[in-house]
């Protein structure tokens, strides 16, 4: 009997092609979207859950009462050891690690590579697999290396480099052999070599390699390392508070310790909550439009399901007459709904393996492939596959089945309630989604394209950056600045400036800064950005007042300072030409800084929060640096930029030219807003799709259902305007109580996703009325479409029709 149903089932499709395609099509669209956002987002949420013990391992945080003494995402270098060593029965084992870049070079290949200089327990602690090597002791000796199976193919053409050699060299410019000792297999993203997205390490080299590389990977002063610990079991985060407290205290020095309370987070969670838990608040809007768009499919679906259904009341009734049951009649209704699910099912499966590598490349991430979901949502799958066909073949199934024989046979359609209103609801709902995600849409884009704007307060156009070698000395410095005069007489470069910033927020560290007028108690916080006099210039930072600093620098200028306009109003001038040359004083500093000039506010770390008091240091006298800035000449940027790195391998030979424009810094800044822009991209386009399948089918079903009132209509002297107009009347008012529907509830969504960030743009009518016009149109070309071959029919036939 199964047999029989399916092969009912299969002939129904197979003579309604149309319907089926828009039924099957616009179904499977829906599934592979979800799916394929549902793999992205198991992928991010399973961040850091491979490693070995992740229920157990954490990181140590900071929260700083005084924000410059250190940053959120590091611990005191002391503080994992310490916990290992006096508090055993707490602490099972530790990772602290400084992680640092510089040159690395085989032969001729020579790149700047992000390095980790850490504990020889990294490998065995979080189970890393080795390719080559031994993992226990890879790490034991002095100048070895642990690489990546990347680095290694990168390096030696091959992942068995065990016993091969590395140039490293360190921030006075010396080199230094380190021999290979392990090669480690591709490894899932994590936390622990990729703590952020700027700091992806591929090599990693022993605590004993700290010395060479001039870095410490000790001291209780010591603010800037990263601190991991895994838990013995069944110890909680709360049970170390006090023993950390107790450390600290014992330990710290007082400025610290009154300034510092440290907390521990679990890695499984940390890449969601880090940064404002913005990766998880991404996931979640990604599972919401998702959900919104699988529920539009799904209501396509079963719209057409029932609205077909009234059609095949004359079968019903055929059926019944040679002595079909209503059991039989209910289980062919169920079969045929079940039968397309599973169809477009399947269909979505082959639309994600085409879709996957597209999808992969707008979110800029990998994608796990039909198999890599966890063993019970395929069961899910299977589960919502039925049920959805239940619930489209449900109301044929026992309303048409319980219809009269001869009611059937007539084809009395006042004997079964039509339901307009129910499926014009469905509808509804449909074109509210689409329009709610299209105005997102807009707003996401106008929002993005704010940050990549020409009002950020600085000039990001013809700008690259490249990392430089480090010697943080005095006459490393000089050494920098006259590299960068030698490439500023290049005619193809504006400017070069020498610097440890670059506009992305990741600043040297900050001062307390009050007026000489006040005490300490009344200091404020101030980002100190390191520089040299020509980063105004590079940057096209507009000088309110005074100099960026003298032409040249000398030793009685090592107290001079530039500052912006939101520090000139800290301090309480009036105006910037009041600030240049007067003092204020900073905690811990003993002479107070004399201010040289002051430049207009600029966004230097995202628009997520306001321009807060900044403070140039001059380079020369605090010998810190990681970058030149070069601003390059319009013209031939081709042709720029490789008479730029001709001039670079001049001037530094053996240091590789990397360089990346401003914008791709700012597209680093704003990797999720990005992601999210993409995605509402393809979510916009899904959503018009189906909404628009959905129009297809029923205006295609109603034509049939009114070919004879089309018929008499147009015998009576109606024209095929008129026509096309009845049919756009039931849909027009559909489409407007859609956006009188979606307008207040996109308009909340975007107020709140705005006010995330300190800069943005204004919610004007122009998002909404695109929205409106937008889908009116389309609705209106493809009814129109549809309708007018209907109108354009002789009406003899469309009398006969039955």
């Amino acid at each position: 009997m199964l047999y029989n149903y399916i092969t009912i089932a299969w002939r129904n499709l197979s003579k309604n092609k149309l319907f089926s395609f828009i039924n099957i099509f616009g179904l499977s669209v829906g599934i592979a979207f979800t799916m394929l956002i549902a793999a992205y987002v198991w992928h991010e949420w399973s961040v850091n859950h491979d490693l070995r013990n992740a229920d157990n391992q954490y990181i140590i945080q900071s929260e700083w009462k005084d924000p410059s003494l250190g940053y959120e995402l590091t611990a005191l270098a002391d503080m994992p050891k310490a916990l290992k060593e006096q508090y055993p029965n707490l602490v099972a084992n530790y990772y602290h690690w400084d992680g640092v870049s510089s040159t690395v070079s085989k032969g001729d290949l020579h790149f700047r590579e992000s390095l980790q200089v850490g504990d020889s327990t990294f490998l065995s602690m979080y189970g890393f697999k080795m390719l080559h090597g031994d993992a226990g002791t890879a790490l034991n000796q002095p100048f070895t290396a642990v690489i990546t199976e990347q680095t290694a193919v990168k390096y030696f053409g091959t992942t068995d480099a065990v016993g091969q050699t590395l140039s490293i060299e360190n921030f006075k410019g010396s080199k230094h052999d380190f021999m290979i000792t392990g090669v480690m297999a591709k490894f899932a993203k994590n936390s622990v070599t990729n703590v952020i997205e700027t700091s992806n390490s591929s090599i990693f080299l022993p605590a004993s390699a700290a010395k060479f590389m001039g870095r410490s990977l000790d001291g209780w002063n010591n603010t800037a390392l990263v601190g991991l610990i895994e838990l013995k079991n069944g110890i909680k985060p709360k049970d170390l508070d006090g023993p950390m407290r107790s450390l600290i205290k014992k330990n710290a020095p007082e400025n610290i310790a009154a300034n510092l309370t440290p907390k521990i987070v679990p890695l499984k969670s940390f890449y969601l909550e880090f940064g404002n838990g913005v990766v998880k608040k991404m996931l979640f809007t990604l599972s919401f439009i998702a959900l919104f768009i699988l529920l539009m499919a799904v209501i396509n679906f079963v719209n057409i399901c029932i609205s077909r259904s009234s059609q095949r009341m004359k079968e019903m009734g055929i059926r019944k007459v040679l002595g079909g049951l209503r059991k039989q009649l209910i289980w062919q209704f169920l079969t045929e709904s079940i039968v397309l699910v599973l169809i477009a099912t399947v269909l979505a499966f082959g639309i994600y393996v085409l879709a996957k590598p597209y999808f992969a490349n707008i979110l800029a991430t990998d994608i796990g492939g039909l198999f890599s979901f966890p063993l019970y949502s395929y069961f899910i799958m299977i589960i919502f596959a039925l049920l959805i066909g239940l619930v489209a073949g449900i109301y044929p199934a026992l309303v048409l089945s319980a219809l009269k024989s001869v009611d059937s046979l007539k084809g009395k359609l006042n004997q079964v309630k039509d339901n307009a209103y129910f499926r014009k609801g469905l509808i509804a709902f449909q074109f509210t989604t689409a329009c709610v995600v299209l105005i997102s849409a807009i707003v996401i884009s106008k929002q993005i394209s704010l940050f990549f704007g020409k009002n950020l307060g600085f000039d990001k156009d013809y700008v690259v950056y490249a990392q430089v070698p480090r010697d943080w000395s005095k006459p490393g410095v000089q050494k920098m600045e006259d590299i960068r005069r030698r490439l500023a007489e290049l005619p193809q470069i504006k400017s070069v400036s020498l610097s440890w910033e670059i506009p992305d927020g990741g600043a040297s560290g900050g001062v307390q800064a009050y007026k000489t007028t006040d005490n300490p108690n009344q200091a404020f916080n101030a980002t100190t950005l390191l520089t040299d006099n020509t980063y105004a210039e590079t940057y096209s930072l507009s000088m309110k007042a005074g100099k960026f600093f003298k032409p040249q620098y000398i030793q009685a200028d090592s107290n001079l300072v530039v500052i912006n306009e939101a520090q000139s109003k800290a301090l309480g001038f009036g105006s910037p030409a009041e600030a240049v040359g007067k003092q204020f004083n900073s905690v811990g500093m003993n002479a107070p800084m004399t201010i040289s000039g002051v430049t207009g506010d600029f966004i230097f770390g995202g628009m997520g929060s306001k321009t807060g008091p900044i403070t140039f240091m001059n380079v020369n006298g605090t010998p810190f640096y990681r970058y030149f800035s070069i601003k390059l000449r319009p013209g031939n940027m081709e042709q720029n930029l490789a008479a730029v790195q001709k001039k670079w391998a001049e001037v530094m030979p053996g240091a590789p030219f990397e360089y990346n424009f401003i914008d791709d810094m700012l597209a680093k800044m704003y990797k999720t807003e990005l992601q999210l822009k993409k995605a509402s991209y393809l979510a916009t386009g899904l959503a018009i799709i189906i909404v628009l399948l959905g129009v297809l089918g029923l205006i295609s079903l109603s034509i049939q259902k009114r070919t004879k009132e089309i018929g008499v209509r147009k015998v009576l002297g109606a024209t095929e305007k008129d026509v096309v107009i009845l049919f756009l009347k039931d849909f027009t008012a559909t489409i407007v109580f859609s956006v009188v529907l979606a307008c207040p509830l996109a308009y909340w969504l975007m107020h709140t996703w705005l006010n995330g960030y300190a800069y943005k743009v204004a919610l004007t009518p122009q998002p909404f009325v695109i929205a409106f016009v937008a889908l009116l149109a389309l609705t209106s070309v493809l009814i129109s479409l549809q309708t007018v071959k209907a109108a354009l029919a002789n009406p003899i036939k469309s009398l006969r029709t039955e």
